[in-house]
């Protein structure tokens, strides 16, 4: 979903549409098209899955076990304004 979502598309729609299909399809962002990850050459490192699911882990575990939890709630930053051009910039 993240990766449909980071590449403009709508996540939801991806996902259930991967779901409709067998095991080991998946969406290639690059060629707009669903297919057989394996046959495209798409695949994740095992250790690279592995860490990700133990750290997944290990922060839900910390989480559980912990009586308060402190976040942020992020603000909205407000776009930068444009650098204005000036002598040396005027070619």
């Amino acid at each position: 979903r993240q990766i449909a979502a980071n590449a403009g598309y709508e996540g939801s729609i991806v996902v259930e549409k991967l779901k409709a299909n067998e095991k080991g399809v998946g969406f290639d962002v690059l060629r707009e098209d669903y297919g057989d990850m394996m046959k495209k050459g798409i695949v994740d490192p095992t250790k690279v899955t592995r860490s990700t699911l133990q750290n997944a882990a290990s922060i839900a575990s910390m989480v559980i076990t912990t009586e308060a939890v402190v976040t942020d709630i992020p603000e909205k930053e407000k776009p930068m304004p444009p650098m204005p051009g000036g002598p040396d910039m005027m070619y």
